[in-house]
């Protein structure tokens, strides 16, 4: 129960918001969307009060109770159970089940209830956070990239979780399936603007791309009217007998609204190089085994355990399980970095691996510039190649020249995508490479992995990804990985995750298929290539409908034009005879100006209303076409 009218908030010279206006109604589930640094959690931070506003105002109601995932990791309790009840509602300060509920479905086992919060990873502390502000079922749930810090299994579960929230919830996430699932509604910053829509990201995105179409296209319309009506008034600016015309037309250019231009809104926009592969085979990994205790012997001390894989050339293969189960250590097993301590791994001599892991933004060097680091990821790579992959990261300009150390870990992530576009492989090795990407990069990747030639094995938590790419699973559940041979689906339709119900299952299956009930407005209904049809079948309409008009217009100035030229030689014909007291020639050169003066004049009493006709014409196509 929110509503904020006419925020403005900028940093320095850098406007977030300009006069932005939003509601939050009672019940909504809002996903909230925008480009990174186009201030979604600074207008959390502006709901719950750490951060004002320049002006506007917002208006929430009293006693209204906000839930925020704080980033801080301050815990004053000795044991997880206890720390995570400190978040329970006054009234239920004794609710522990509830407690135990919620971090045993964020991935907290029995054992780990007894354990001092300081044991644990950032990673888990960040989940216990998030307990504690759900089990406080505030009046509105703010959630900042919530996914962020969990594995497959537990965003599965918060998503059953949230689908059954009863009040109010806003959500930011990078993750457009867990987006999708869990909102009623889509509110997005754009353009320093906001705007709210009933239903799922695809159909907020679409109306966005429709509506700014339509805008070009006006604009371009608007430009090319504008310049139409400069030049009617510049050219019988000086004839008495538009004159009524002539000042109409100023008076409409005056009422002109004169529209900029969009500014192009900066994207990342991924293409891998692929290196030819001329085999079948990719590698072959062999009764691996792995511990990081070096005195392991039973099959039980080791993280993975005669694990074995062929790994054919075009194969997409996702790996997925849930966190500290060794995935990361399995996949720079297979990337080479780590070696098994027992087993063999044998690649094609033509493979050409390329490896992206979060944690390897150590390996940069801080005194290089991000361009340096391109130029130096590729021999073959030239300095045009380099600025347009720098370009391609969101680093133009002098951007490109900024020192790595000076970078965020997001930008150094981006470094890291961007030397491996540098580079051609047949071979992508990818550690969860949505981190630190918005919705839209995240498309953007999805897109070129789609795309590229060669071999993927990929960690991601992403259900998108997954249902979208993987032909094949590594599995971590139990005791150690497994190869599912089939996609994602079927891996969930053969049993799935083990702590999973089959009633849970149905409920996020029926979350995914279900779209969002709500009143189809005009024109969304339609798909983008039918509209695109339709634009067209009117622009041709409209064309058809205005030539005899046109062509009509452009014959009736050229005989004025003419009859003009004629009028001024008759003219001075005229005082020649005159000068040489000719009579007869004064006499038919008399006849031949009334003549011409009539013609002039009737040609103007037609060509008024064919302008007039011209205009009402082409309002009622456009119209037709800004309806569209």
């Amino acid at each position: 129960m929110i509503r904020a009218d006419n925020l403005t908030k900028s940093f320095g010279d850098y406007i977030l918001f300009d006069e932005a206006n939003f509601s939050i109604n009672k019940g909504e589930r809002v996903g909230l969307v925008g480009r990174n640094g186009h201030g979604k959690t600074t207008l959390f931070r502006m709901i719950c009060g750490e951060e004002n506003w320049d002006s506007g105002s917002m208006l929430l109601p009293k006693n209204y109770r906000i839930g925020y995932v704080k980033q801080q990791l301050e815990f004053t309790k000795s044991t997880i159970l206890e720390e995570g009840m400190t978040g329970l509602p006054p009234g239920e300060k004794d609710h522990f089940w509830k407690v135990e509920k919620i971090l045993a479905g964020l991935g907290f086992s029995d054992t780990d209830m007894g354990r001092h919060p300081d044991e644990f990873s950032g990673g888990y502390q960040v989940r216990l956070n998030l307990a504690k502000a759900l089990v406080a079922e505030p009046d509105l749930l703010l959630l900042d990239e919530p996914t962020n810090y969990l594995d497959i299994t537990s965003i599965r579960w918060i998503e059953r979780f949230l689908l059954r929230w009863p009040h109010e919830l806003m959500l930011i996430t990078h993750d457009r399936s867990f987006m999708d699932k869990i909102v009623t509604h889509v509110l997005g910053i754009h353009r320093k603007k906001m705007r709210k829509i009933a239903g799922a990201t695809e159909k907020y995105y679409t109306q966005i791309a429709q509506e700014e179409e339509i805008y070009e296209k006006t604009r371009v319309n608007d430009e090319k009217r504008r310049k139409e009506i400069e030049q009617f008034i510049t050219r019988f600016r000086a004839k008495a007998r538009l004159a009524n015309m002539v000042q109409s037309r100023v008076k409409t250019l005056s009422k002109m609204e004169k529209k900029e231009k969009l500014e192009k809104i900066k994207t990342l926009e991924f293409s891998f190089r692929c290196k030819r592969f001329p085999g079948k085979q990719v590698m072959n990994a062999s009764d691996i085994y792995f511990s990081y205790d070096p005195t392991a012997s039973d099959s039980h001390d080791f993280l993975i355990n005669r694990f074995n894989i062929n790994v054919n050339a075009g194969e997409r293969i996702c790996v997925v399980g849930k966190n500290g189960k060794g995935k990361t250590t399995l996949i720079k097993i297979l990337a080479q970095v780590l070696p098994p301590q027992r087993g063999d791994i044998i690649f094609n001599p033509n493979t050409v691996k390329g490896f992206f892991e979060q944690t390897n933004i150590s390996s940069l060097i801080d005194h290089r510039t991000v361009l340096e680091e391109i130029l130096f990821s590729d021999a073959g790579i030239d300095m045009q190649a380099a600025r347009g992959i720098c370009g391609a990261m969101m680093f133009n300009g002098d951007d490109a020249l900024k020192k790595i150390n000076v970078l965020s870990g997001g930008e150094k992530s981006r470094v890291m995508l961007g030397k491996l576009l540098a580079t051609p492989v047949n071979l992508l090795i990818l550690d969860e490479p949505t981190n630190h990407l918005d919705m839209e990069a995240c498309d953007s990747l999805l897109a070129a992995i789609d795309n590229f030639d060669g071999t993927v094995i990929m960690v991601t938590h992403n259900e998108l990804f997954l249902h979208a790419l993987a032909q094949r699973l590594i599995v971590f559940q139990d005791d150690t990985p497994f190869v599912f041979e089939g996609s994602y689906q079927e891996f969930l339709e053969k049993g799935g995750w083990h702590d999973e119900t089959i009633d849970d299952r149905a409920s996020l299956k029926k979350a995914k298929s279900e779209s969002i009930p709500v009143k189809p407005e005009a024109g969304l209904n339609v798909s983008k290539k039918e509209i695109r049809q339709k634009r067209s079948e009117i622009m041709a309409e409209k064309a058809k409908a205005l030539k005899p008009i046109q062509d009509r217009i452009k014959k009736l100035e050229g005989m004025i034009e003419t009859n003009e030229k004629e009028l001024e030689r008759l003219n001075t014909d005229l005082i020649n005879a005159s000068e040489k007291k000719n009579g007869l020639q004064i006499k038919a050169l008399s006849q031949s100006l009334h003549t011409t003066r009539r013609l002039i004049e009737n040609h103007f009493a037609e060509l008024e209303p064919l302008y007039a006709d011209m205009e009402k014409l082409a309002a009622k196509f456009d119209d037709k076409l800004s309806r569209l």
